[in-house]
């Protein structure tokens, strides 16, 4: 079965991206969920016609990394954010979790916005890891590479260019000041579950 668009229109007019800004990241994103389901159906026919040990089969069993995760980290992206932003509650469970990891939610933003302000492109994630009840901000450099295994993804910022160069250029730390403005915190019942 392949995998659908979602529509997250119900983002444009969100205060600090234009529409033409996030309608050309919906159809980057739209791309990623093309290829995904392209490459899966190349590779389900190669599987089929008894092409597994080619070379053509294994760099496509390579790059279905890097547009699966293209595609499910715009997601969670997009997902996390709402027009207005919705504040954290600070009775749940993720909130508590913040404190008692980094101190206080402001020590965690100010990681969190520092690791989006590093060098280079990729993503920044809030993982929640089960095993050990531990959070941490993450650094990812490419889609495919350095996700922490078994970790659950909570916040999901992209800071690759295409996020925000038509709005900001090169003042990327106002473009993570805005995407905080958009965070909906409200969809932490899901979240908040996971954690104990």
């Amino acid at each position: 079965m392949a995998y659908e668009v979602k529509n997250f229109e119900s983002l444009l007019g969100t205060k600090g991206f234009s529409d033409q800004l996030l309608k050309n990241h919906f159809t980057l994103y739209q791309g990623y969920v093309t290829n995904t389901n392209k490459v899966a159906d190349a590779l389900a026919v190669m599987a089929k016609d008894g092409k597994t040990a080619t070379p053509e089969y294994a760099e496509l069993k390579r790059r279905f990394g890097w547009e699966f995760n293209g595609m499910r980290l715009h997601e969670f992206y997009f997902g996390n954010m709402i027009k207005d932003g919705k504040a954290i509650d600070k009775k749940t469970n993720l909130y508590k979790k913040i404190v008692s990891e980094f101190g206080s939610y402001e020590t965690w933003e100010k990681d969190f916005k520092a690791t989006g302000a590093m060098r280079g492109i990729g993503w920044v994630i809030l993982y929640y890891d089960a095993h050990e009840g531990r959070l941490f901000n993450t650094w990812i450099n490419e889609h495919d590479a350095g996700h922490l295994c078994g970790a659950k993804p909570l916040i999901v910022m992209d800071v690759f260019e295409h996020a925000y160069m038509i709005e900001y250029g090169l003042k990327k730390a106002d473009y993570i000041e805005a995407f905080f403005k958009a965070i909906d915190w409200t969809i932490e019942p899901e979240m908040d579950s996971w954690i104990e």
